[in-house]
Formats: C-alpha cells, structure tokens, sequence
C-alpha cells in the first residue's frame, strides 16, 4: 500500500455511541493527558455530545483524530444574536499529523453548519497558526490582568458600598438560580458573548464533577443594587500563603460578570479588600477592561497575559453584515475571498444607525479581502487601516479602508468571557 493508499484508508466519520470511550481515549491522547478513560467521563460525554456532529478519524479502526461541535449565539455588535457552530475538542494523534485529517473533518462539520444556517463557526485556538487556513480569523482579544492590592490605593477600611447596595457570599444553588438570568442580560449589551446552556452552569458550580477536574468548592460573592437587582457576580478561589509571619494569598478569579459599571467596580474592591489578599488575579478579561481605572493607582494592575481569543469564521457574509448595528452611515463594496468557496463573493454594505442590508453586487470592489479577515473587523475589534498597512486587506478605492472602520469599529472592544 502506498502512503497515498494509506492516508485515503483513513475514515472520517461521526462517531456511534460504542465508539465514545475510544474517541475519549483519543482526545485525552491529543492534548497530552492519561489517556485512561473512567466510567464516569463515559457517561458525561455520553450525555451532551451530539453523535452527528462528534466526528472521528479511524486508521484500521483505532481512533486517531477527533473533533466536536455544537449549538451557540454569538452575540454581535448591537446586541443581536447570530446562531454559532461552535467547535471544540480538535485533536490529531502524534502519529497520524500531516495527513489532512482535521482539513476533512472540518470540511465536514463547515458545510453541515453552513446547510443548518448557521452565521458563523467559532471556536477557542490553542496553537494559533492552525485555524486561519480554514477562514477563522481572531474575534476578540483577552487579557489576564494581576492586581497588586497594597498599591492600589483603595481604602482599607472600605466595607461595602455606601449607596445602599450590598455584596453577599452566595452558595452553588444561589448562582444556579441568579446566574443565568445575569447572563444573558450582559449577553445583550456586550458583543462577542456566548451563550451558557444549564451544563456551563452545572460544572462551574460542582454539580458535575469529572475525575479529571477534582471539585474544589470556590468562593461567590454576589452584587445587588439599592433597589434589590442582581446586577454581578464573582467566582474565586484563594491560596493561603504566608512569609516571615505576614500574609501573602492570592484571589484566583473563575469568573467575574456584571451588567453595571458599579457592579463592577464594587466586586474588584470587594475582592481587594478581604484580608491577608496580597494580589488579584482577574481571569481573562478584555484588554479594554475598566478595571485599571476603577483603582485610584492605576499602575496597581497590570496585564501579565494578553493573546488572541474567540476565533470567528463568516459562513453567511449577509447574515452577519445585516445583524450587527453601526455606529455611522455609508456604503462599502467588499470583495471577499473564500478558498473553500463557502462565503465568497461581492458584497455592497449600506450602513446607518437605523440597520443595515447586505447584498450581492457586480458593482466594483472597493475593498478586497480574505473571510478570514472580515472575521477580524465583524465584531469591531480590528482596523481596516492596520490590515491595509499589512497587506492583509487590498484597497481597490482609495480611502475605503477609512471607510470600513467609521463602519465597523466599535467605541469598546468586544470581549468573550468563556472557553469551550
């Protein structure tokens, strides 16, 4: 058999449900963990994955490849959700790379999420050259910011707010109960959030517990306005170091989401004032957090880490163009360019406060650029103007890189508080 013959022997393929333990064995082969498999990771991918949408690649039938997807919103600028396919799980065994195995899975899962009428495809990158020769292009941006507390300037004393709301730690079930009703209130105000279904809430309270991520109880501290509403919440761990009889604990932020700037300024003082805390760790936020100037020294926090985040492929360029807002009104012709053919075209853009309409065009391109790209400047993040500079976008009129970002730009950065 030549390699050829080998390569195409290769079967890719959704999974049957007797196929789960040996895909798991895969994915945990993939990303460099034991690749055992308990009873109990059974039985929970058993209960959420999607058979036909849980796709494998088996060489003389042992899975060597793996790759999942399943229903999300995204929500777009303006507050507008578009339905996702959101794709997680992407591994190639060690022995099998260079073999186009991902390129056939993710052929597949793109057309089936371009058929349902899906928007766009999303997804968390952990190696960043990967996904961008499939038309994903990073979305957003995050940021992990480390507080140092005694600089901060904040008041020592300080012990909650003083215009009549109120902090409160809060157990799993309280969060289980208020949570989701916050999250999506934050989720329709703030561009590149996704949607949590009742598992997102299970997991991140204990509820599910899987062997590979021992339960370790957090903290939760919950914001309440005067009037009595929900308006935040914070997850935390902490550590318990001391040196030369001094405290030194750090306060791990899980997840911290607010809906009101006072929600959030109130919870990073709550967490800056719990005694022996030395340093906050934020978690990933965005880089245009408000954080550092809620601190009377701004220079207390700094970004100890800052990369790419959600990544973005555009399957229905029209779909996505008509269902974010902007800020300004004008016209954009845009050439897109797709090499796997599933967005390409020419697109005239009519913009203003009011809405907008997408559709094709055989009028002249004024600004040329590859899906990947259009990723980038979709939820406002990224300049037409830099892309330009870096031959990443072509102008076809001159000044229509200018034009795209009176557009598309966005006064905040959009931000994506989870991973999947």
């Amino acid at each position: 058999m030549t390699h050829r013959d080998a390569i195409d022997a290769i079967d890719v393929r959704a999974i049957t449900d007797a196929e789960i333990p040996d895909w798991i064995r895969a994915l945990n082969t993939g990303f460099l963990r034991s690749p055992a498999v308990t009873e109990t990771e059974i039985a929970d991918r058993g209960s959420y994955i999607i058979p036909e949408r849980t796709l494998a690649a088996f060489d003389a039938g042992r899975c060597v490849a793996t790759f999942r997807s399943f229903p999300q919103e995204l929500t777009t600028v303006g507050g507008t959700p578009v339905p996702a396919d959101a794709i997680t799980n992407v591994t190639v065994t060690a022995t099998h790379r260079r073999r186009g195995l991902l390129t056939r899975m993710m052929a597949r899962d793109l057309a089936a999420a371009k058929e349902r009428g899906d928007v766009v495809a999303t997804l968390i990158a952990a190696e960043y050259p990967i996904y961008g020769r499939y038309g994903f292009g990073p979305a957003t941006t995050a940021a992990e910011w480390t507080i140092e507390v005694p600089r901060t300037g904040l008041d020592p004393r300080w012990s909650g707010p003083a215009d009549g709301a109120r902090i409160d730690l809060v157990d799993g079930e309280d969060v289980r109960k208020i949570g989701p009703e916050l999250h999506e209130r934050l989720r329709r105000t703030q561009p590149g959030t996704v949607s949590r279904d009742e598992r997102w809430w299970q997991v991140n309270t204990g509820v599910l517990s899987l062997d590979r991520a021992p339960w370790t109880e957090p903290f939760y501290a919950v914001y309440r306005s005067a009037a009595g509403e929900v308006e935040g919440l914070v997850s935390y761990e902490s550590d318990d170091t001391w040196r030369h009889k001094q405290p030194q604990d750090t306060a791990d932020v899980n997840w911290l989401i607010a809906v009101t700037p006072a929600a959030e300024r109130a919870l990073w003082q709550y967490l800056c004032s719990i005694d022996w805390i030395t340093k906050v760790k934020t978690g990933w936020r965005s880089p245009d957090d408000l954080l550092q100037h809620f601190l009377p020294d701004p220079r207390a926090a700094r970004i100890t880490t800052q990369a790419d985040w959600l990544w973005v492929r555009i399957l229905d360029v029209v779909r996505a163009l008509e269902a974010r807002t902007y800020g300004g009104t004008g016209a954009l012709v845009l050439e897109v360019t797709d090499r796997d053919g599933l967005s390409a075209g020419r697109y005239r853009l009519d913009a203003g406060p009011d809405g907008a309409s997408c559709a094709p065009t055989t009028l002249d391109a004024e600004l040329t650029l590859e899906v990947g790209e259009l990723a980038r400047l979709w939820l406002g993040d990224e300049s037409a103007v830099r892309l330009a500079a870096l031959g990443r976008v072509r102008e076809e009129r001159a000044g229509a890189a200018s034009v795209a970002d009176a557009l598309l730009r966005t006064s905040r950065r959009p931000w994506c508080p989870d991973i999947f």
